[in-house]
């Protein structure tokens, strides 16, 4: 079933100069396994194809069920260089949280 990832996961975002760093973190081991599969950096750089100007960087850390991803070049300069809306990334975990997955129907909530 294709749903957004909000529906199986969690996210944080901030930044560090020009990129924005999100992590997302599953809901349970079986939908760690699904995001992990289902969330690649060059999804991830497609999702934010707008914004992001530079390359995406994806760490796993499956202890914490989570993935890391790193956006180059997305904030415009930085917070304190750019005339962007969110210069500081906060919003960015938000938006990942729209990207649409599929998931087996038995591991949804």
């Amino acid at each position: 079933m294709r749903v957004e990832l909000g529906r199986v996961a969690h996210a944080r975002s901030g930044d560090k100069g020009d990129a924005s760093n999100v992590g997302l973190l599953a809901d349970s081991p079986a939908l760690f396994e699904v995001i992990r599969r289902e969330v690649t950096a060059e999804r991830v750089r497609e999702h934010f194809r707008e914004i992001c100007r530079g390359e995406v960087e994806r760490f796993e850390v499956p202890n914490l069920l989570a993935l890391n991803f790193l956006l180059h070049d997305a904030l415009g300069g930085g917070g304190t260089a750019s005339l962007l809306t969110d210069a500081q990334g906060k919003t960015h975990g938000q938006g990942l949280l729209r990207l649409e997955i599929e998931v087996p129907e038995e591991l949804l909530p």
